[in-house]
């Protein structure tokens, strides 16, 4: 798991190299494997450069065009090329995401953001991540005993 902590108003998309380079790191120093990740991500992530950047990594990914891009696509006619690929029983899955930063935002303190240093707000958010993790986990392997 890799974490990034922005500032309120900042976007999402120009910190989503960062935080893959930050994920491969963490991939390497334990027995994970990057070419089983897949990057499902919403429409805010459309962009075409970011597409871009992602198959030059050969990341897989899957994110629905914005209906913009669509028609502007369309509006090209054939010099406007192939639609990118998309799965939506894969980006079904995302509601997965979604759900762990519901799980999240349980906590009081992440929420709300008190905290007044920014690291101190990130030791909060990274304790809360192994802790909901370490739940999960446990949850699992109760399962795996009935």
């Amino acid at each position: 798991m890799a974490v990034r902590l922005t500032a309120g108003q900042a976007g999402d998309n120009p910190q989503l190299m960062a935080l893959l380079d930050d994920y491969a790191a963490t991939c390497r120093d334990s027995d994970q494997s990057a070419d089983d990740f897949r990057l499902l991500a919403d429409k805010a992530y459309s962009h075409p450069s970011t597409r871009t950047q992602l198959r030059s990594r050969r990341i897989k990914h899957t994110i629905p065009e914005r209906r913009d891009q669509i028609d502007r696509r369309k509006a090209k006619g054939s010099a406007g090329g192939r639609p990118p690929a998309f799965d939506a029983e894969i980006y079904a899955l995302r509601n997965t995401v979604e759900r762990g930063f519901n799980r999240l935002k349980q906590w009081r303190g992440i929420a709300t953001r008190y905290d007044k240093y920014a690291l101190t707000y990130l030791g909060g958010v990274l304790l809360a991540c192994a802790v909901i993790h370490s739940m999960a986990l446990s949850a699992v392997e109760l399962a795996c005993l009935k």
